[in-house]
């Protein structure tokens, strides 16, 4: 889920100088990639800048290592976010989305995630926004993800549930730090997040906030649940996110 932009290091869009201070830790002299992670308001500006250190590298091919460290990333996302609706305390927005979807079909909260993903990336074609292999991994191996535990997932007390929501946040920030380090595309929300960012000229912030919070209202009129859980993952994710980077951080993008 990931922004792209060839940009030399230190160089901020519009020409301007980015301070040394503020220079991620991640940054490096070859190809600078901006990602964003497809997570709540919370986290509406979070970004890393993923370096991958061959010039050009493509966003369609990438060695086994970085495969995995995606697909894994992703699974453990999906984790998260099957834990959250499991604690039935509130959801993420777009999984708020989600489960309100279905609600009104026959479809799981999984395959609506999934299909959800899809109808998204119909929406790029008219932003120009170019997709990659982390683009179709994100719409389909998150809602896979979610379907199996849930499947495994039964009723609980509450103090087991406000554990869910609490480890299903510190998931999806560790997944997001996996996945946004392999640098192989963004994800559908986020490419639809730029996308609209670059032509309108709105500011990052307030596009992604607008995007959210249209998908936590109509989710819950379709009866997602939102609740406590989503005032904790806008709160929480942004923060959660951007330690599993300092973890994790790019060590496998110049592997892609």
């Amino acid at each position: 889920m990931a922004e792209r932009a060839d940009e030399p290091s230190g160089v901020r869009r519009g020409g301007h100088a980015e301070p040394a201070s503020r220079r991620s830790p991640l940054s490096g002299h070859g190809r600078r990639v901006f990602c964003t992670a497809d997570l709540g308001p919370g986290a509406s500006v979070a970004r890393v800048d993923a370096t991958a250190a061959r010039s050009g590298a493509s966003l369609w091919r990438a060695r086994p290592r970085t495969l995995v460290r995606l697909v894994v990333g992703l699974w453990i996302f999906g984790t998260g976010e099957a834990l959250l609706v499991a604690a039935e305390l509130g959801n993420s927005p777009w999984t708020v989305f989600a489960e309100g979807l279905a609600e009104q079909t026959p479809l799981s909260v999984g395959a609506a995630t999934v299909a959800t993903s899809f109808a998204v990336l119909l929406l790029w074609v008219p932003l120009r926004v170019r997709p990659g292999l982390g683009t179709i991994a994100n719409a389909v191996v998150i809602g896979v993800a979610i379907d199996v535990v849930l499947a495994v997932l039964g009723p609980a007390p509450v103090p087991v549930r406000a554990l869910e929501v609490v480890g299903g946040i510190g998931l999806v920030g560790l997944g997001s730090g996996l996945y946004l380090g392999a640098a192989l595309g963004p994800g559908p929300r986020d490419g639809l997040m730029t996308g609209l960012h670059r032509r309108t000229g709105l500011h990052l912030a307030l596009v992604r906030g607008g995007i959210e919070v249209s998908a936590l209202i109509v989710g819950a009129v379709l009866g997602g649940t939102v609740g406590i859980g989503t005032i904790a993952f806008a709160v929480l994710i942004g923060p959660a996110v951007a330690g599993a980077l300092r973890v994790v951080g790019t060590r496998d993008a110049s592997a892609g």
